[in-house]
Parts: structure tokens; C-alpha cells; sequence
């Protein structure tokens, strides 16, 4: 993509062009897409790796794993476990602590961009059916994105009153993880049912509205240190807004904020919204330099 000079958003670029970036003096380079493509990629092709020929490098899948030895376990799994079955387990409590800590550096929501192998589905999904809206083939369908703490609710109403993770018989992501590592199972056509929901439906559905396991994080993510930071070289172009996975995190970026802003002499503003990816895809496609990443507990080091 050619920010500089294009305006470019998710419909008007095509797929492959998005894992490109150019810089002012128009030398090509790696998106934050591309980036964020290599190290899904990457940390899944360990898993499989380590399974698959024994490297004892990265066990597991992404319910529970060891790194080099380290336990490694999805809060929302343990959460679940706990209300199943009352009992926690030490190796839970040392990988659960150690992922909510990372976490809570790196950026809560950070999980779904950069780890879940279904977002990956969900981005070529998301193309498809932007595409599908603007040849009018299909409707945009758009919900209220907080029935997601419903779900999240229900989910643990299940694991509390059955004795059994629920949630776990039709995750996605964890379908997807154990296929990656294991080999294939039937459950893959649940995938692709919600794949097909997501490109003829409502953009996203999974992640967006019922996805347990990302709203976990989101909840993390509201006091990370690692935020996407605005600066008033914004010209409300509202390009960033197009393409981000969850928009109503770049309320901020309106200009009807700014009059505000002269009077209290804001000139900075971290992004804090729980439902931030921190994809990076506002970052790649803003031509004022206007977002960053930026780690925001910098001052307390």
C-alpha cells in the first residue's frame, strides 16, 4: 500500500497489496499484517513441529502448552476449569500467571492478532465479504459488539453448572490449534461453518461478537502497557476507522473530539479501549503519522 499518496482502505486495496507498506521516500516494506502473519505462522508451525518430529520446543496447543518447559495456560481455559471442577492444579496456576503477565505487558487483545490461528481464516473472510457488500451481492449485517460479555457470561454459567468446558466442543480456536498440531478431525467442519457465517452473514462474527477467549483478553488488555498512541497530526480521514477489526476503539479519532481537546491542550491519546487487537492495520494504512505503538508504563521503568 501507498499511503502517501493513496487513501487507501480495505476495499480499494486488494488483499496481497496489505501485506506491503512503503515508506515517505517509497521504499517497500513488511506491514504490520505481514509481521503479524510470520509470527502466527511461526509459533503454530512450532506446535506442529514439536508433535510432529519431537522437538520439545513449543508442546501443547493453545489451551495449555509448555515453552522450553515453561507451563503456558489460556486464562479463559483455567477460568473454566476451575468452575468445573473446583480444583486448581499448581502447573495451571504457574502457566496462567505467567501468560496474564505477558499479557498485561504486551497488550491484552494482542492475543487475537498476533496468536490466533483463526484470525488469519477471519482476515481473508473479512476481504471476501467486504468484497460480496460492495458488489451489493450481500448485506452488511453489524450487531452491538458487547453481547460478547453475554456469551462470556454463558459460558461460564455452563462450565459451573455441567461439571464440563462446554465452550470447548465448538472453539474455533482450539479446533483449529489441535488440528494444527494433531492432525484432522471432523470438528473442522464446524470452521468452516462459521467461515461461511462470516463471509455471507456478518463480518468477523466469531471474534467480534462471541469469541470467549478474546473478550478474556480484552479484559487484560484495559490496563496493558503496550497501547496504539494518537497525536493530533490527525486529519480525521477516518481511514483507520475503515479498517480496524474493532472501530469503535478509534472513537478518537473523530473530529468532533478536537474543540475538547484544544481547551484541555491534549496533543497525545492512548487508545484504551479493552476490544484494541493491536493489529497494527490503523498504524499501516495512516498518512499524517498520526498512530504508533507506544508503551505507556515507559515513565514507571
Amino acid at each position: 500500500m501507498d499511503k502517501w499518496n493513496n487513501k487507501e482502505t480495505i476495499n480499494k486495496s486488494s488483499f496481497i497489496s496489505t501485506f506491503f507498506d512503503k515508506t515517505k521516500d517509497g521504499k517497500t516494506k513488511f506491514s504490520y499484517r505481514m509481521k503479524r502473519w510470520i509470527v502466527i505462522i511461526s509459533i503454530h508451525l512450532l506446535f506442529f513441529l514439536s508433535f510432529a518430529i519431537d522437538i520439545q520446543t513449543l508442546e501443547g496447543t493453545l489451551n495449555g502448552s509448555r515453552f522450553l518447559g515453561f507451563h503456558l495456560i489460556d486464562p479463559f481455559t483455567t477460568i473454566q476449569m476451575y468452575l468445573a471442577t473446583y480444583h486448581m492444579p499448581v502447573n495451571i496456576i504457574i502457566g496462567t500467571t505467567t501468560i496474564l503477565f505477558f499479557y498485561l505487558l504486551i497488550g491484552g487483545r494482542s492475543y487475537c492478532a498476533w496468536v490466533c490461528p483463526y484470525g488469519l481464516l477471519s482476515e481473508i473472510g473479512e476481504k471476501i465479504h467486504n468484497t460480496l457488500v460492495h458488489k451489493k451481492i450481500i448485506k452488511e449485517r453489524r450487531f452491538d459488539h458487547r453481547v460478547r460479555h453475554i456469551f462470556w457470561i454463558m459460558f461460564m454459567i455452563m462450565a459451573f453448572t455441567s461439571g464440563y468446558l462446554v465452550f470447548e466442543t465448538f472453539n474455533v480456536v482450539g479446533i483449529l490449534s489441535r488440528f494444527i498440531a494433531y492432525g484432522w478431525s471432523l470438528a473442522l467442519s464446524w470452521v468452516l461453518i462459521i467461515f461461511l457465517i462470516e463471509v455471507f452473514y456478518s463480518r468477523r462474527a466469531w471474534c467480534t461478537y462471541i469469541c470467549p477467549i478474546g473478550t478474556t483478553y480484552g479484559y487484560i488488555g484495559k490496563i496493558s502497557g503496550l497501547r496504539v498512541e494518537w497525536n493530533d497530526n490527525c486529519d480525521h480521514c477516518m481511514v483507520c476507522h475503515d479498517v480496524c477489526f474493532e472501530n469503535q476503539v478509534l472513537e478518537l479519532t473523530k473530529a468532533k473530539y478536537d474543540e475538547q481537546r484544544k481547551e484541555k491542550g491534549i496533543k497525545k491519546q492512548y487508545v484504551t479501549g479493552a476490544d484494541c487487537t493491536l493489529c497494527g492495520r490503523c498504524i499501516d494504512v495512516c498518512h499524517s503519522d498520526a498512530l504508533k505503538f507506544d508503551f505507556r508504563l515507559k515513565g514507571l521503568i
